[in-house]
């Protein structure tokens, strides 16, 4: 599924062969909610400028069925997401 917006992720649809499932327990409900989350990281550093090519958003859900999302990134996105936020982050502390 892919809900980046640019396609520049590659996300994984729901594997139910991935865990062991516990009757009762809504999986789907946290694998949706990591989707979305994953959607809007993805935006998020899209709208920032930063290419996600090659990068990828795995959307699951633990054991007790809360959202999780896997994330795979280059080392330079990675140090990129690193510099951005740093800014973002003295940016903040001389507004505040």
């Amino acid at each position: 599924m892919d809900g980046s917006g640019d396609g520049a992720f590659d996300f994984h649809e729901l594997d139910p062969d991935a865990a062991l499932w516990v009757r009762g327990v809504d999986y789907l409900a946290g694998w949706r909610d990591a989707t979305q989350a994953a959607a809007e990281l993805g935006n998020a550093l899209t709208a920032v400028g930063i290419d996600t090519t090659g990068s990828k958003l795995r959307a699951t859900a633990n054991t007790d069925g809360s959202a999780l999302v896997k994330i795979e990134l280059s080392a330079a996105i990675v140090r990129e997401i690193a510099t951005i936020t740093r800014r973002a982050g003295a940016q903040e502390r001389r507004a505040g």
